[in-house]
């Protein structure tokens, strides 16, 4: 853990109408809006980049850390400190959290009203680099499909990145705007990072605690929206049939009851998936709430316990982890990890990141990824992960045209 102790003093500011979005959406701080709530931070109190590999466990490393942090925090004129930022993939790695100095809370119905998407301008692309390529991808998920035929395998999630260079440096602010206006039901979020930002648009919920009450709403089985209506509600029943799909989406939520079940004294897992759409995919979507057994649960340690999902790594997750490994042909760092926030009294919001880049003055990592299993079609894969990451460079507002 990285303390970068100083006296602060914290204030919570409710936002009101009138108040301009662009006073809120920041250029260094942790930033993070939903339903539920939706937060603007400054400065930093302490960083903590403690590994999160036992996050789950209430009397680990990485708890106490968290609640030393916390203690610290109030020792020095934080009245109620949070933490916030993101967790990586792997949680082996370096945490990339910390305790901001100021935290103002908003009301996101107020703030999206104030959201000005042409505020700015997002330079034009001038290089694009794939990573992999579509002939070593297309390898990649046929050796995975192969791998799920046998019986130690049930799915693995493998995904590719997209590098981008723009013209000028990127106006993070005028990103987010951006990013914000053309997904506005999303949750959206910006994480300072020690070299530029972490951005995104999430659409899947991982965890959100509030008091004993807990909700996930995991994602699995995706399908592009059409643009005439009927093509579109045929693709969203021809998703909502689908074998593949719904094989895909029941290993993501059979795995969260085993793993949540034992933590609980309520949970409630809908037998079948429902349609959940963005504004430009349809997914398979099971909502899930439930009743922790443990009152001393928070937020961090039940996503801990869930992260990551066979929706972002597969399952059995170890021997999913290792082929991912195996076959990307890089590190995810902190792609397919988790953004969001959690208090003192354990109530808090987690999301799955996805939907995302890293934005670092003019390039931009971008990235998307695909459930394999054994029915899975290697051609069909590039294809839906191509369908991503142009989702997310349309939410980006970057232009295409080269």
């Amino acid at each position: 853990m990285d303390l970068a102790v100083k006296g602060a003093e914290q204030k919570n500011v409710q936002y009101s109408d009138s108040q301009q979005a662009g006073t809120l959406m920041p250029t260094s701080g942790f930033f993070f809006t939903s339903p539920f709530h939706s937060l603007n931070t400054q400065g930093c109190f302490a960083k903590i980049t403690l590994p999160a590999v036992d996050g789950d466990d209430l009397q680990g490393q990485f708890q106490q850390a968290i609640w030393q942090a916390f203690a610290q925090a109030r020792l020095a004129g934080i009245k109620t400190p949070i933490l916030c930022g993101a967790l990586p993939f792997d949680t082996r790695q370096p945490s990339a959290l910390f305790i901001p100095e100021k935290t103002q809370w908003f009301e996101r119905e107020a703030f999206m009203a104030g959201i000005d998407p042409d505020a700015g301008v997002i330079p034009d692309i001038v290089q694009r680099v794939e990573l992999p390529e579509q002939p070593q991808f297309i390898k990649m998920v046929t050796d995975a499909v192969q791998a799920t035929a046998g019986e130690k395998l049930d799915k693995v999630v493998l995904s590719r990145l997209l590098d981008i260079k723009t013209r000028e440096p990127i106006d993070r602010q005028a990103l987010m705007a951006c990013i914000i206006a053309q997904n506005p039901h999303s949750f959206h979020f910006h994480v300072p990072l020690e070299q530029g930002a972490l951005v995104g648009a999430s659409p899947e919920l991982l965890l959100r605690k509030s008091g004993h009450q807990f909700h996930s709403n995991p994602l699995a089985g995706s399908a592009r929206r059409e643009n005439d209506p009927l093509r579109d509600r045929q693709a969203s029943e021809r998703l909502l049939a689908s074998n593949k799909d719904r094989y895909e989406h029941q290993i993501v939520t059979e795995s969260m009851h085993q793993v949540l079940a034992n933590r609980c004294s309520h949970l409630h897992i809908p037998a079948s998936p429902e349609l959940l759409s963005t504004s430009t995919l349809w997914h398979l979507s099971t909502p899930i709430d439930g009743e922790v057994a443990d009152p001393a649960e928070n937020a961090l340690s039940l996503a801990c316990l869930l992260h990551p999902t066979p929706a972002l790594c597969g399952t059995p997750t170890l021997v999913a982890r290792d082929l991912i490994r195996q076959l990307e042909p890089f590190d995810r760092g902190l792609f397919g990890g988790i953004v969001g926030w959690c208090d003192t009294e354990g109530n808090g919001e987690w999301v799955v990141t996805i939907r995302c880049g890293i934005v670092n003055a003019n390039r931009v990592r971008l990235f998307a990824g695909a459930g394999i299993v054994k029915d899975s079609s290697p051609q069909s894969e590039w294809l839906e992960t191509g369908t991503k990451l142009s989702t997310i460079l349309r939410a980006f507002g970057l232009n295409q045209g080269q």
